[in-house]
């Protein structure tokens, strides 16, 4: 059995909603960021990196979201996650999800993230004010060239949508308004009225 570790308001949610979709096997245990964690002597031992999502298999420990989600596309092949008939396809769909993960997560995270950057005050209130601007900039570039429709990918439902949904989540904390990327809007609001989807964000309320 998969075993995943998350914490509410976080990426590991895109892990969490995949392994519903795919009617995985799995627990998952909540971590508390406030009550640090992360970072306490059990967790470092499964994950050194004290940071969420990290998804306990029986071949060993597995972490970054992109890996996450390929790796649950291919053990549970007839949910039909990813499309691996076709390399370039596939590679279409490992390119945006490492988008996400490389450029979207981190300007979301020079919100609150600052000191892993740099030491002074007054940077961290420079990365703050850019936030708005790097994370609508993303979006933008998202919606006009990387979203095909009505899914990322097209009329396949794959690994990119909870992905993309959970960083859509984000956006309303970060002073950007969803409605002016509505191809995002509806694909967000089309997302959460997936059974999924709604089993796992309830499970962050309980």
């Amino acid at each position: 059995m998969l075993k995943l570790y998350y914490a509410t308001g976080t990426c590991a949610l895109a892990t969490y909603m995949t392994l519903e979709e795919a009617g995985a096997d799995y627990t998952a245990e909540r971590l508390s960021f406030k009550d640090k964690q992360q970072s306490s002597p059990d967790y470092l031992a499964i994950n050194p990196k004290g940071r969420v999502p990290a998804l306990v298999t029986d071949r060993g420990v597995l972490t970054e979201t992109p890996a996450m989600l390929a790796y649950i596309a291919q053990i549970f092949p007839k949910a039909k996650l990813a499309p691996f008939d076709d390399p370039f396809d596939f590679a279409q769909v490992q390119s945006f999800n490492s988008y996400l993960c490389s450029t979207v997560h981190i300007n979301h995270a020079h919100k609150m993230r600052g000191a892993r950057w740099a030491t002074e005050e007054s940077s961290f209130a420079d990365m703050k004010v850019m936030v708005p601007k790097t994370m609508a900039a993303c979006f933008a570039l998202i919606e006009q060239k990387m979203f095909k429709g009505p899914w990322v990918m097209g009329d396949q439902f794959t690994i990119c949508d909870p992905y993309l949904h959970t960083l859509s989540h984000w956006l309303e904390g970060d002073s950007v308004d969803i409605n002016a990327t509505p191809k995002i809007a509806d694909h967000f609001k089309r997302m959460s009225d997936r059974p999924a989807v709604r089993k796992v964000m309830d499970a962050q309320k309980a």
